[in-house]
């Protein structure tokens, strides 16, 4: 939206939808709309209308759904404040993975870009000759992207510190977990292994050896048993404060990978599934049925979300993600740019920003893809039926013949530009291991 408030597209809408007003006056007839999805009136142009109804058409032919199965598939199409296309546009449908759009505006709303979830390594004794004479204790903070190289690097801060050995346990408080594993005792087993490299294995050897050159090999000894504790023992000396990726770049991996572990622990982070749902049709402005959810990944037919629900989300997290100086992109795979995780294997339109949901019975896709004729159009695309492959490639067809019918965009708009040309986040990064004790 922010790209096309330059372009002349505004006026053009706003004519297309009988409103008068002069060139100059676009933008102020626009900032009155409370809701970031808000139509005005339909598209005289049948470009979307037709694109989808020979969509449907092709479903029912190729018999991928049936005759009476129809209100079962749920599509919105629109640009700017002009509705380009409906079916069943405003009826919730499960969503599937489309729930963690949901997720995603209500953590940055609530957190903002560069928020960082902090996990706390404390001791409970003192450190004679590099042997902590007590337990290493590990508060979570919910850190949703904890993984090996966090690990082997928070190891190499303490070898650092000069710790090597551990008396006492390993203990586990708060909301920690550890390669998406988030039951407390398992993680802390992954995290006991890693911080020792003698004990490790496979896994841990490989991700070692993709690390940066010259990476450590980190050897904290523990000699005790991985214990949960729900209330830290007050008497420890915090050592090391371990900070997250910032939280633009865990939304990103969460939504490339479509994270279910990851995106339960944001919505956790924010109060739960019911806070997510409540404010994300709040930012939205949206009618609240049209969000229903059960938890914040999407797992369970149970989530169910309009089509239209889920592009007046999307364009809610462009406009806030703007105020931190970044786009959709920057948050949510995108073709061209990104070609791993839920992105591969599609035929997208070059600059497509997506993001897809599956379940059993589910396909489903949403996101924004830019034309020359109407900028930047929005959608949401929900089937349901057995044919989950068949269906991934009827939306990318769909939304191929909706480019040629709107002619492609002559460039990449910068609404729809990642900031950041890196394919990976930096994992492992030890300046986020920050070391509070330095006795």
């Amino acid at each position: 939206m922010l790209e096309l408030l330059g372009s002349g597209l505004v006026s053009l809408w706003l004519e297309m939808a009988g409103v008068q007003v002069k060139p100059s006056e676009a933008l102020d007839a626009l900032t009155w709309q409370s809701s970031p999805g808000l139509v005005i009136a339909p598209d005289p142009n049948p470009a979307g209308a037709n694109t989808v109804k020979q969509y449907l058409q092709g479903l029912l032919k190729s018999k991928l759904i049936a005759q009476n199965l129809t209100p079962n598939q749920g599509i919105w199409m629109q640009s700017g404040p002009v509705l380009m296309a409906d079916h069943q546009g405003t009826t919730p449908l499960p969503a599937a993975s489309l729930t963690k759009i949901a997720t995603s505006l209500v953590a940055l709303k609530t957190f903002g870009s560069e928020h960082q979830f902090d996990t706390m390594i404390s001791s409970t004794g003192p450190i004679v000759n590099g042997v902590v004479q007590g337990d290493l204790v590990v508060n979570g903070g919910g850190d949703p992207m904890f993984v090996w190289e966090e690990a082997i690097a928070l190891g190499n801060t303490l070898n650092k510190m000069g710790i090597k050995q551990v008396k006492g346990n390993l203990v586990i408080t708060g909301k920690f977990a550890m390669n998406f594993q988030r039951h407390p005792l398992l993680a802390g087993q992954m995290l006991k292994q890693s911080l020792n490299s003698k004990t490790w294995t496979r896994p841990a050897i490989y991700i070692h050896s993709i690390m940066p050159k010259g990476t450590p090999k980190p050897q904290v000894a523990i000699a005790g048993q991985v214990k949960f504790n729900a209330q830290p023992n007050p008497q420890q000396t915090l050592l090391v404060r371990h900070r997250s990726l910032p939280l633009k770049q865990l939304i990103k991996e969460m939504n490339v990978y479509s994270n279910n572990e990851m995106a339960q622990m944001l919505a956790e982070s924010v109060g739960g599934h019911t806070v997510v749902q409540t404010k994300a049709a709040e930012f939205a402005n949206v009618p609240s049925g049209e969000i229903q959810l059960i938890n914040g990944s999407g797992l369970g037919p149970e989530n169910r979300i309009s089509p239209r629900a889920a592009c007046a989300m999307l364009m809610a997290i462009q406009q806030e993600a703007a105020n931190h100086q970044l786009n959709l992109a920057d948050l949510f795979p995108t073709s061209g740019f990104d070609k791993r995780g839920t992105m591969q294997h599609r035929h997208l339109p070059m600059a497509t920003v997506m993001k897809t949901g599956t379940l059993r019975d589910v396909s489903a896709l949403a996101g924004v893809v830019p034309t020359r004729d109407r900028g930047l159009v929005w959608f949401a695309i929900i089937n349901r039926g057995p044919q989950i492959t068949a269906f991934r490639q009827e939306q990318d067809k769909l939304l191929q013949n909706l480019v040629k019918q709107l002619e492609i965009s002559p460039s990449v708009p910068n609404a729809l530009t990642p900031h950041t040309a890196k394919s990976l986040p930096d994992l492992g990064n030890t300046k986020r291991n920050e070391i509070v004790f330095r006795g």
